[in-house]
């Protein structure tokens, strides 16, 4: 038989925030100066400081303990109570000020980043997310930029690319905040394979990650790990994985000489600054959260599904159209990138012959062999191996998955693949005139045409 005890204790779940129902919020809130956690509670349109809520199931939730060694290190940042802020135009000013103060960001990525300041307090509105990136070279500013973005940010959790996976996992699953990552370029392969998987997965909801724990009888217990949430990291290069590097808005750091205002050495009244900070945004949360919604007019149909996915999020709490014009902007400079990218690919240099030869054919289908002799011809003295006709027809089915059949004793790639080839070269920045494919100019990325 159980007792009262355990009752007690299965029925007390520390908590650090709910959404009990359509008005009514709970955040964790810490009081340094009294060394004391409360649940911020917000309900009906006012907030109270409780120690204790009980739900309507019966649930008793208490804040986490003062004691939490993340919580008195601040490891974790939380605000210590809701503060009165104003209007939203003079809460985005002082996110702003407080940025350049101690930053040096270009003009366009200091509003962005504010922006993103924004967003962290309401990110669980949204199912995709994007992430800020700081690369650059040491000394370049890379750090004073997360620890001042960072110090805004909704439960912020600051990391290293030192730090073990394990206690990552925990946090985020634990606190479901933002997580600030410097040095995140891992050289260590174990490491690395763990953190891009938290990278890779947390910009979507309801993509956990499953890890084996062992329980108190030692045996293996798999959990699922939520790692959900915005995210920013200082990196010195890029990724190899080109999936990751389109979750990414990128400033790059240390290309001009450094401001003369901004302090060398942060000065203790940034900590205070911050907290005041966020305690307004704490406050935002309760006043903007039910409220916020992705903006689906926001989509622009000249970017990808990924740029669309990680920015109208952004462009949902952005409320100048000045910004949301350069947001669109840098998506163009990302997409452009990408393309130019995909366009020294093999599989780039296969298209290009393809669409040429379906643009003059007469047949229903293009022979793979013609393909093969053309990509020879044009391009063969870049490879050491052999391209056969086999290699050649691998790319057009693994890789483009193209379809492709045996006509006459032929391989041949059917006339009926042409709108999804016409696809693929504006993917692949190819486009084609008067039977001619090229790599696509600057100005025309997204573009394509046929004659």
């Amino acid at each position: 038989m159980k007792t009262d005890a355990e009752d007690e204790k299965k029925q007390t779940v520390p908590t650090t925030s709910a959404v009990l129902d359509d008005s009514t919020m709970i955040e964790l809130v810490y009081d340094a100066g009294r060394r004391r956690t409360f649940l911020a509670v917000f309900s009906a349109g006012r907030w109270t400081l409780q120690d204790s809520v009980t739900t309507k199931s019966g649930i008793t939730l208490v804040p986490f303990s003062p004691e939490n060694n993340l919580i008195a290190n601040e490891a974790v940042l939380l605000p210590s109570e809701p503060r009165i802020y104003g209007s939203e135009d003079e809460l985005v000013s002082e996110i702003q000020a407080f940025i350049h103060r101690y930053v040096d960001l270009s003009v366009t990525f200091e509003k962005i980043a504010t922006h993103y300041v924004l967003l962290t307090w309401l990110h669980d509105a949204f199912n995709e997310l994007p992430y800020l990136r700081l690369r650059g070279d040491f000394g370049s500013g890379k750090t004073r930029a997360l620890l001042a973005i960072g110090s805004l940010c909704y439960k912020a959790f600051f990391a290293s690319g030192a730090s073990t996976v394990s206690p990552i996992f925990h946090t985020l699953n634990a606190f479901r905040g933002t997580l600030i990552l410097d040095e995140a370029d891992f050289r260590f392969s174990d490491a690395k394979a763990d953190i891009v998987k938290i990278l890779n997965n947390g910009n979507v909801r309801g993509m956990p990650i499953l890890r084996t724990m062992m329980n108190r009888q030692r045996e293996f217990n798999p959990q699922a790990f939520q790692v959900f949430g915005p995210k920013i990291v200082a990196t010195r290069s890029s990724y190899d994985d080109k999936g990751l590097e389109s979750r990414f808005i990128t400033e790059e750091m240390g290309p001009r000489q450094l401001r003369p205002d901004i302090p060398i050495n942060l000065p203790e009244a940034m900590k205070d600054e911050a907290r005041e900070l966020r305690n307004k945004l704490l406050l935002y949360r309760f006043h903007r959260r039910f409220e916020t919604k992705l903006n689906e007019n926001l989509i622009d149909p000249k970017l990808e599904p990924r740029l669309n996915q990680i920015l109208v999020p952004l462009l949902s709490v952005v409320g100048d159209p000045k910004l949301r014009e350069d947001l669109r902007s840098v998506a163009s400079e990302m997409q452009a990138g990408i393309v130019a990218e995909r366009g020294l690919l093999v599989e780039a240099q296969v298209l290009e012959i393809l669409a040429e030869l379906m643009a003059i054919s007469e047949r229903a289908f293009v022979p793979l062999e013609d393909v093969t002799v053309g990509l020879i011809e044009r391009y063969g003295a870049e490879y050491e191996r052999p391209i056969t006709n086999r290699w050649v027809g691998g790319v057009l089915r693994r890789r483009l998955n193209l379809r492709t059949y045996k006509s006459h004793g032929i391989y041949v790639v059917p006339m009926s693949e042409r709108a999804k080839i016409e696809a693929l070269c504006v993917r692949y920045g190819v486009y084609v005139i008067t039977g001619i494919a090229s790599p696509t100019p600057a100005g025309d990325v997204g573009t394509s045409g046929t004659s």
